[in-house]
Order: C-alpha cells, then sequence, then structure tokens
C-alpha cells in the first residue's frame, strides 16, 4: 500500500461543494502572512484607493439626494419603503453598480459601491439594504459573469433601470449555514413550454430569509439536479444548479414577508411545487447544469467583501461621529463628559476600531478593485468588520446611554443597533465564517503545497503516487524552512526587523513579521499532528484564523497610515488600532498553544519559538487617554474617519454637528467665564443660561459673546434633548425645532 493510499484512508472524504469552495477565488497578501513571509513591498506599492470623476458625481448627486429625501423615522414606521424613495433608486440606477456599461450599467469599483452602500447604512440601514442586494450576490452578477448572450441582453439592461427586481433564493428551512446541503429539487424531465415538448427541469423548493423576494419581479434558484432517467447522459446526482424565472412564472410562489428586528427592508419566503423550467431558464444555459455552487462561491466576493462590511464600517463611523461630539458637548459635574476616564476607555475604543475597520475596507477593496478573488480575505472581512462594527456600536451606546435608547429622529444609533445582528447571521453566519471558513480556506488556497497534495490524494489517476510523492518532499522542505525561520526570528537579533523608517510603523513590522513566523510552524504542525481531525477542532482552527486575520488588519492599518494626507493626526488612532489588533492575534496564538491536544508537540513548539519570552503587545492608560483627546478634536483625522456620514439634509447628526462646532466657537469665552467663577467674580448658578447672564452683568463677556452662548445653550439642549410622544405614541419633538412642540392629549 503507498503512503498516499494510507493517506486516503485517514484523510475525511472530501464532498463535491466543499472541493468547489476551496478551489475559488485567488490568494493575495494574506498567503505571505500564512507562509510566514509578510509581503510589505507588495503591500505598500498597492495604490490606494480613489474615486473616477464619474464615481464622485453620483455620490454628489443622485446619492446626495438619496440621502437628503431620507427619513429613516418614517421607513421604520412605515410597511413599505416610501414609492418615492423606490423610484429615486430605480430613475438614477443604483440597482446597477455591477452591470457592465454595456448593459446600461454603471460598473462601479468595488471601493465606490462600498462608500455609497456605507453612507446610505448611516443614514438608513433598510434603504442601504435594499440597494446592497441587487449589488451583491444575486442574479445581476450570475448574469455578468454566466449568463448566455440572450439572458444578458434581455435581463441586464431591465436591471439597471430597475424595470425587474432581482433576489436569489438559496437559504432554506433545512439548511442555513450548510447550504451545500439544500434539500431543493430538480428532476431533469420533458414537459411543455411555448406549445412544444422540451427538456427541463421540475423544480420544488422552500426558502426563506430571501431579501426582495416580496417585491421581486425576477427571481434565482439554487436547486439541486438530478436526472434519473439519464436524460443529459450522464451521471444521476448533478449537483447545485442556478436557475432564473419570472417572479409571475406559472407555479412560482412569492410569499409572506419576515420581518428582521423591525429593520423594514424587504424579507420573506418563495415556494413551488413541481414547476417546470425549461433549460434556457438555467443561468449560463444546459452547460452549467451542476456548475451552480462553483459559481455561487466564486462571486461573493460582493457581498463578503463589500457590502456587509461596508455596513459594518459605517457603523464605526456613526458612533466614532456621534460618540465624540455628543461627549464633547454633553456635561456632568461641571465638565464635558469626554474627560472622564471611563468614558474615554470607550471614546478610544470607538477610535481604533473605526481606524481598524477603514484601513480593512481600503486594504479589502483593493484587492478585489486589482481583479483579485480573494476567498479568505473577503471572509475575514466579512466577519471581523461585522463584528468591530457591533463593538463599537456597544460602546456609543453605553457613552450615549440614555439618549441611545429613545427611539425617534435625535436617535442616530438606533437603526444601526437593530440591523448589527443581522449583518453578524447572512452571507455565512458569523459563528460559521471564524471555526470553519478563516482556516479552513485559508490552510488549502494560502498553503503552497496543500491543495495539491489533497487533489493527489483523492486521485484515481496513473500517476498519483509519484505526483504525490514528490509534493510531499516539496511540504516536508517547506515545513523545515518555516520552523528554522521561526525558531532565528524568536532567538536570533536582527532577524525579521522592520524596514520603513518611521519608528512606530518599524516597530509593527517586526512583531507582525515575528507573529506571521511563528504561525506557518504551528500552522504546519497542527496539519501535520492533526491532519483531518483539524476539520473538527473548529476552536482551534478558529484561533488560527485569527492570528491570520488580526495580521492582515495590522497590514491593512499601516498601508492606511502611511498614504494618509492625515498621517500625523492619525498618529494615536494607529497606534491604538493596530496595539489592539496584535494584542488579539497575540491571545489567539497563546490560546491556540494552551489548549493544543499533543501537550508534548505544544511545549516543543512553544519553547523553539520563544513564546514564553516573547514580549505582550499592551494598550496602556496613555494610549487610551491620547486617543480619546485625539476623538474630541476637529481635524483632518476626525473627518477621514467618520465620512461615510454625509452631512446632506438635516438628522440628529446634524443636531450633533451644530453644537460641536458651536462649542469649539466659544471655549475661549468659557474659559473666560471658568476664570470669573474661581476669582469670585461671578457666583455660580443653576443653569447655563443663568450662568452667562451673570457673567454678562459682570463685564465678563460683551454683548456678542453673550449672543453666542446663547446660541450655544440652544444648540447644546437640542442636541441632548431625547425625542418625546404623546401617550398614544404620536411624536412631539422633532430635530427641527429648539423647543418642544406640545399638543393637547
Amino acid at each position: 500500500m503507498s503512503l498516499r493510499t494510507s493517506f486516503r484512508k485517514i484523510l475525511p472524504e472530501i464532498s463535491r461543494t466543499e472541493q468547489e469552495a476551496l478551489d475559488a477565488g485567488d490568494t493575495w497578501l494574506e498567503a505571505s502572512i500564512y507562509q510566514g513571509t509578510p509581503d510589505f513591498d507588495t503591500l505598500l506599492k498597492t495604490e490606494a484607493s480613489k474615486l473616477t470623476a464619474e464615481e464622485q458625481a453620483f455620490i454628489d448627486g443622485p446619492l446626495a439626494e438619496l440621502l437628503e429625501m431620507l427619513d429613516d423615522v418614517e421607513v421604520h414606521n412605515s410597511k413599505h419603503i416610501p414609492e418615492r424613495v423606490l423610484q429615486h433608486l430605480k430613475d438614477n440606477k443604483f440597482f446597477s453598480f455591477i452591470i457592465p456599461k454595456e448593459y446600461g450599467g454603471l460598473e462601479f469599483s468595488a471601493y465606490a459601491s462600498s462608500t455609497i452602500v456605507a453612507s446610505i447604512s448611516t443614514k438608513s440601514n433598510p434603504i442601504a439594504t435594499t440597494v446592497m442586494v441587487p449589488n451583491s450576490l444575486g442574479p445581476g452578477e450570475l448574469l455578468a459573469h454566466y449568463g448566455t448572450e440572450e439572458q444578458k441582453n434581455h435581463y441586464l439592461p431591465r436591471l439597471v433601470v430597475g424595470d425587474d427586481i432581482p433576489c436569489f433564493a438559496l437559504t432554506s428551512p433545512e439548511a442555513g449555514s450548510d447550504a451545500g446541503g439544500i434539500p431543493d429539487r430538480a428532476i431533469v424531465t420533458k414537459g411543455m413550454h411555448n406549445g412544444e415538448e422540451v427538456i427541463g427541469l421540475s423544480c420544488t423548493w422552500d426558502k426563506r430569509y430571501i431579501t426582495l423576494a416580496p417585491i421581486s419581479t425576477v427571481l434565482g434558484l439554487a436547486v439541486k439536479v438530478f436526472d434519473p432517467e439519464g436524460l443529459l447522459g450522464g451521471e444521476e446526482d448533478l449537483g447545485i444548479t442556478c436557475v432564473l424565472l419570472p417572479s409571475d412564472y406559472e407555479g412560482v410562489e412569492i410569499g409572506n414577508r419576515h420581518r428582521p428586528l423591525g429593520v423594514n427592508f424587504y424579507n420573506g419566503t418563495t415556494r413551488g411545487n413541481d414547476v417546470f423550467v425549461p433549460m434556457d431558464f438555467i443561468i449560463g444555459g444546459q452547460k452549467n447544469v451542476g456548475k451552480g455552487w462553483q459559481m455561487l462561491v466564486s462571486c461573493l466576493g460582493a457581498g463578503r467583501g463589500i457590502s456587509l462590511p461596508a455596513n459594518g464600517c459605517a457603523t464605526g463611523h456613526a458612533a466614532l461621529k456621534s460618540t465624540s461630539e455628543y461627549a464633547a458637548v454633553r456635561e456632568q459635574f461641571g465638565m464635558p463628559i469626554g474627560k472622564f476616564e471611563g468614558i474615554q476607555e470607550q471614546l478610544a475604543l470607538i477610535g481604533g476600531l473605526t481606524y481598524n475597520l477603514e484601513a480593512m475596507r481600503h486594504l479589502v477593496l483593493n484587492g478585489l478593485d486589482l481583479g483579485f478573488k480573494p476567498s479568505v480575505i473577503t471572509a475575514m472581512a466579512k466577519y471581523h468588520m461585522t463584528e468591530m462594527g457591533r463593538d463599537a456600536l456597544e460602546a456609543a451606546m453605553d457613552v450615549q446611554a440614555g439618549k441611545a435608547i429613545q427611539m425617534g429622529p435625535n436617535n442616530v444609533l438606533s437603526s444601526a443597533y437593530f440591523a448589527t445582528p443581522i449583518g453578524i447571521t447572512v452571507e455565512g453566519a458569523n459563528i460559521l465564517t471564524r471555526n470553519l471558513m478563516i482556516f479552513g480556506q485559508g490552510a488549502t488556497r494560502c498553503h503552497p503545497h496543500v491543495q495539491d497534495l489533497i487533489t493527489a490524494i483523492h486521485s484515481n489517476e496513473e500517476g498519483a503516487d509519484k505526483e504525490f510523492n514528490s509534493l510531499m518532499r516539496k511540504t516536508i522542505g517547506y515545513s523545515f524552512k518555516n520552523f528554522f525561520r521561526g525558531v532565528a526570528t524568536a532567538y536570533l537579533p536582527g532577524v525579521g526587523s522592520g524596514n520603513n523608517p518611521d519608528p512606530m510603523v518599524r516597530k509593527f513590522e517586526k512583531r507582525i513579521k515575528r507573529l506571521s513566523s511563528a504561525l506557518a510552524v504551528q500552522a504546519d504542525f497542527a496539519l501535520l499532528v492533526l491532519g483531518g481531525d483539524l476539520k473538527r477542532k473548529e476552536m482551534l482552527s478558529a484561533r488560527l484564523g485569527d492570528v491570520l486575520s488580526y495580521l492582515f488588519m495590522a497590514m491593512a492599518n499601516i498601508k492606511f497610515y502611511l498614504q494618509s494626507d492625515n498621517r500625523k493626526e492619525l498618529t494615536h488612532y494607529f497606534n491604538y488600532g493596530t496595539t489592539m489588533a496584535l494584542k488579539q492575534a497575540e491571545d489567539a496564538l497563546f490560546a491556540y498553544s494552551d489548549n493544543f491536544p499533543n501537550r508534548v508537540v505544544a511545549n516543543f513548539l512553544s519553547m523553539k519559538l520563544g513564546l514564553p519570552f516573547m514580549s505582550r503587545s499592551k494598550i496602556s492608560d496613555k494610549m487610551i487617554t491620547d486617543l480619546a483627546e485625539e476623538t474630541l478634536k476637529d481635524n483632518g483625522a476626525k473627518k477621514e474617519l467618520t465620512s461615510l456620514v454625509r452631512m446632506v439634509g438635516r438628522d440628529g447628526f446634524t443636531v450633533l454637528e451644530d453644537a460641536y462646532k458651536a462649542k469649539l466657537d466659544v471655549l475661549p469665552i468659557l474659559d473666560d467665564v471658568k476664570k470669573a467663577l474661581r476669582k469670585g467674580t461671578i457666583k455660580k448658578q443653576l443653569t447655563f443660561a443663568e450662568l452667562i447672564e451673570s457673567a454678562h452683568a459682570a463685564s465678563v463677556i460683551t454683548d456678542e459673546q453673550l449672543a453666542k452662548l446663547t446660541d450655544y445653550d440652544a444648540k447644546r439642549k437640542l442636541a441632548i434633548a431625547v425625542d418625546e410622544y404623546t401617550f398614544d405614541l404620536e411624536l412631539l419633538t422633532n430635530i427641527d425645532v429648539q423647543e418642544p412642540l406640545l399638543k393637547s392629549a
């Protein structure tokens, strides 16, 4: 028995859907991290993402008009998306970002698509979701990549202008995360279509959680195809296939709506029972029978790398802008709450998370716009950016407290608070993504030989043994090289040093190289010692995936910092955010080592890699206070990290910004008033209005200064106010007035 045959008996069988998922996508910078040699040259040579003139014009025009017309309270309280909003989306091609220009589409970059979706998300998440889905995984992208010319020419121009609204039905009640196990079936058979008998599919399905299904006119559908009569001349089980048919096609049921946490985007069900579908309705035609899963996983980049990470990043921008401004305006015990260390800890956390989100967003989109389809990177982005958005939001809710829990137009966090768990659960639930996908795909896609080894092990070709033996020799050589590099990096001064002239960047480069070399060794031994069991050791796999992800994040931070026009002002954000990312990478690495089941191997590697002697990244109190103070400033760094909150129209963000800027304008005057209080020139008063009147009477401030302080006081009161309702919950206050509007009971 050959060594290859022995491995074949030990390793678990890989299903067709698993193999297609493993084969999907490209590798980029993540491969160099996995292999222990982070590629900083490629990182820094990659051009920063920029908008084209056409994309900027769209943002300044149709997007600005959309944001001005949006009223999130109206959307939240309505059963349907306002018709004027839906029509604006159709008229201005908001559903065509990924459709080629030859079919009338906008064909925007990944960076532009992300920026647009994120900007809408800060204003109204249901509308952002409505825009996101047609521009993500679904009929539009599948048609553009795989459709027949006839299908493209018919559907794509109609999708561009909104004459057709698409949805894609994948998830079934019995198959959520295990999308490859969908029970929805299609039997190859003969039936009547347009008056003649043709070969087609008899489809039966039951799908749920399908966004836009309730208003869709075009239904994309994933089913498993079987050919029991051999009508196509091949095997019986043909695999997952993607079908496209009109929503009003005979037998199609577009069913009831779901209501995901009250975030009122259209989401619902679709069902069908023995619906006959001609072969022409398969995306790409009959030749694509059984290729549906490969098509789907190849197109996951938009959903995982663009749309959902954009939502997470938008949440960070909104949390940073609103919370820092609120903390500057809101006073307790005679000073802004942003000066209290307990609040500063949360402000720094929000600032660091938002920096990491924006840096990671840029780097992921760089890769996508370069033409890569990096399945591992987009899985990282989906998981970590939705989780970081959630963490930033929770910190913002804690700081804004009572204001953040009262529903109404003054609350800028409520829509995100309801919507965030939705992003956590879709496009591959986060638990699945972290525990099975990131390192699971990373180990096969990023390792230079593992994928070929797996193919050789399961091969039935005549020369498979020879190919396997050759690959094994290469793998052993690769592993020895990793091991000695890991030991040298741990113990030999100068090995793995940073090269950047900036001392802070150089320090982080060295730490990334150190952790990357340790990851490469640990990953090699995990595959060697655990083999196929690693697939079931989900907590271990997740921790290795965390190390890979956080090192990628740290590299993204370096690139964003070095390429920013606000580099000096970003220093505290960069320092905190990158230290936090590296600390999390270290925590994951040590937790992995502590829990590795073979303790002899674990202890051996721990000593050889110098883990007991490695200094750990720490976030000091000074780093926290430095960054917290920075978040309270109105500078270029703050503008860059809150740029997705576009100040168009009047909303809760406008109210906060008005008060914040008024506060900055009167700070010198307030200093004079405080000095007069300390000297006893004026006495402390119960209200701010009484205090400034007293200061004016004592000639501490002039008439003009009194007017400025009075204007600031009115804006401050509006910024800290919460919305009020009648007993029957009719809204009384709104953001356009400075005093409550009272109605009779």
